[in-house]
């Protein structure tokens, strides 16, 4: 693991390909280079990335030398950020990859996932490794380990996915004898195992120490303790058709492996696909998400405050950069042009972002 010493500007071409692959919705991966573009001249050490969901945008923030603190709701989100941010030496060795993989006598293993899910999300076979593979993590007591365990798991659970997501029961399509326009099902057909080591691989050679000490949270956006010289926001997206990105619903397969002991008292068992009960988020309600970022940018008003926003969403361009005026006395808006994102309809929509000093 290479060293990055706090003055010492990252190695930008070398470093930002040790992020790990991702196909989460909605991340920065193609636009935090130039999201640092636009804030690398900024004065700022300390930096809170609030919605933190893959890590991406505060890894970049960790590479140029920064503390950063990763916050995300999600449980499964938080340790994304212990694995890549927080953590800055401790990786998995090959003998703790090989235990991970093997069924223990010594072990009761239960059956949660090949019980709740048959049919729904993966094959019997891969159930059956799923609730073995989630149980032998959670034997780890280093909490480094536990997290690149677990954010290898999720990995190989997202890219086995037809669409990379949990939001309905489709498992026919990875055997559907059709002609495909989307999809790979050469990834879909490949083992659990061999994802799950690729998947620690990567995250292996993404940890590094850049010479702060680092933090991930797993609380709320505005309950984030402390204060920072820069906050960057990402939240979730609602379209201009009132449409939001629940990242819950996308992902809570993922959410369930973090409480699994507990996971049936938190599904809806009306729906097919075997969802999480649904949870009051005003940040995927169009008639409370204006008030939302107010409470925010009131939270961290004494910080620079860096907003990742798309032009078609709600709240609009102008009524955001309005209320950021409310506590900013500078506001800049960059624009990074039309910027499609997976799953999304609309070619006309393009990301900016509004910098408030």
């Amino acid at each position: 693991m290479r060293k990055i010493t706090a003055h010492q500007q990252a190695p930008f071409p070398d470093l930002i390909t040790r992020f790990p692959s991702t196909r989460y919705q909605g991340s920065k991966v193609k636009l935090v280079d130039w999201i640092w573009e636009q804030i690398g001249n900024l004065d700022f050490n300390t930096c809170l990335d609030v919605f933190g969901g893959t890590g991406t945008v505060a890894y970049r923030l960790k590479q140029e030398g920064k503390t950063v603190t990763y916050n995300d709701l999600l449980r499964f989100n938080y340790y994304n950020g212990l694995a890549l941010i927080e953590n800055c030496r401790v990786c998995l060795n090959p003998e703790e990859v090989g235990w991970l993989l093997q069924r223990h006598p010594s072990l009761t293993y239960p059956r949660f996932v090949q019980d709740t899910f048959p049919d729904i999300y993966f094959t019997d076979e891969e159930n059956i490794w799923v609730d073995q593979t989630i149980t032998n993590i959670r034997q780890f007591t280093d909490p480094y380990k536990f997290a690149i365990a677990f954010f290898s798991l999720c990995q190989a659970c997202i890219i086995k996915r037809p669409y990379n997501l949990f939001h309905r029961k489709n498992l026919y399509i990875r055997f559907a004898e059709v002609e495909r326009s989307f999809g790979n099902k050469t990834t879909w057909d490949k083992p659990f195992d061999e994802w799950f080591c690729i998947f620690v691989e990567e995250a292996n050679r993404a940890i590094f120490d850049n010479g702060q000490t680092n933090h991930a949270m797993n609380l709320d956006a505005v309950d984030v303790p402390g204060e920072y010289d820069l906050v960057y926001v990402d939240t979730p997206y609602i379209s201009n058709r009132g449409i939001a990105v629940d990242y819950l619903g996308f992902y809570h397969f993922l959410e369930g492996l973090t409480m699994y002991d507990e996971w049936g008292e938190h599904i809806d068992y009306r729906s097919k696909h075997r969802r999480l009960k649904l949870r009051p988020n005003e940040w995927t309600d169009r008639n409370r998400i204006l008030g939302a970022f107010d409470h925010l940018f009131h939270r961290y008003q004494r910080s620079t405050i860096v907003v990742s926003y798309r032009s078609d969403g709600i709240p609009s361009e102008a009524e955001l950069a309005s209320l950021l005026k409310r506590y900013k006395q500078n506001i800049r808006i960059e624009h990074f042009g039309q910027y499609k994102y997976v799953l999304s309809t609309n070619s006309e929509s393009k990301e900016i972002l509004l910098i408030g000093t």
